[in-house]
């Protein structure tokens, strides 16, 4: 156990070392936020001016700050989301790196049990993502509260930062088992520039995954990070949609938070199923379990001597 404890010591220090990774794991959720200040929040803010429209009597009582709110939930949304797929991932390079400059030669000639390296890989990038998810969490809390009511309590805040610690946790599980694969650092920053470039479509920071076809959400649905989206999206948005539905007294039937619902993903698609978060949740579980079961076989066989 104590080697185990080293060992992921040693991992976690080796990357936050590294301000440069510790940069680079950060710079899509920048790059989700430029995005959203030029023209993303007017798409959004358009979208649900179309709801308000479609039914009399809602635009007088569905304010302009109610709206802007719901636009800045979806923003948060969509950079946490972003972050557990990137973040993980870079956190991950480590193992690629100690592979290219031959340093886990010298780990593997240690009396240390195959399995209790590839966890101390797992849990020292997995810490690492925790860290930095947390930190951009508490960052779009603190700016999006700066511009108005969150309508979120204090359970809600404590589910939001345990959703991204699990959705941190089973990217990284995920992720883990194709950098196995990777020889070099260039061969893993090439996948990385296309893991950054599909990120924000696979779980709707850009487009709401509802507006794809059935197959498309299924395939995008795949993937734990989408899950782990949509359960913060329902997090952070539920308080502040039940305070516009309260608002409107059931003038319109529900139906322009039912609406906003539909059109942003608050369920996951899955083939013919639409999962609520509590089948989202064990999703997730189920999938972490297998990949750690599957990178511990991945690593014995690609890294044997």
């Amino acid at each position: 156990m104590r080697s185990f404890i080293g060992l992921t010591k040693r991992n976690l220090l080796v990357f936050f070392k590294d301000r440069q990774a510790v940069l680079f794991s950060l710079l899509t959720s920048i790059i989700v936020l430029v995005l959203y200040l030029l023209f993303l929040k007017g798409t959004f803010v358009d979208a649900m001016n179309d709801v308000t429209g479609a039914y009399p009597g809602l635009s007088g009582a569905v304010t302009s700050g109610d709206i802007n709110m719901l636009a800045n939930l979806i923003l948060l949304t969509g950079i946490i989301g972003s972050a557990m797929i990137t973040v993980p991932y870079n956190c991950l390079t480590t193992v690629v790196r100690d592979r290219e400059t031959k340093i886990d030669y010298d780990i593997l000639s240690t009396p240390i049990k195959r399995w209790q390296i590839i966890l101390s890989y797992f849990t020292a990038a997995a810490l690492s993502s925790m860290i930095l998810t947390g930190i951009i969490l508490t960052a779009g809390f603190l700016l999006v509260n700066s511009q108005g009511d969150l309508h979120l309590g204090v359970q809600d805040v404590l589910k939001a930062y345990g959703a991204v610690a699990l959705g941190s946790v089973s990217a990284t599980a995920f992720f883990m088992i194709p950098v196995l694969f990777f020889k070099t650092t260039g061969a893993s920053g090439a996948f990385f520039g296309i893991l950054s470039a599909a990120a924000g479509f696979v779980i709707g920071a850009y487009i709401p995954i509802s507006q794809f076809s059935g197959t498309v959400q299924t395939v995008c649905n795949l993937f734990p990070a989408s899950h782990i989206t949509i359960m913060t999206r329902n997090i952070f948005m539920n308080g502040i949609l039940s305070h516009v539905d309260s608002k409107l007294a059931g003038v319109d039937g529900g139906m322009f938070v039912k609406t906003i619902r539909d059109l942003f993903s608050f369920k996951a698609r899955f083939f013919e199923w639409n999962l609520e978060v509590p089948q989202m949740l064990v999703y997730v579980l189920a999938a972490l379990v297998i990949c750690i079961v599957v990178q511990t076989a991945v690593f014995a066989k690609t890294y044997k001597k």
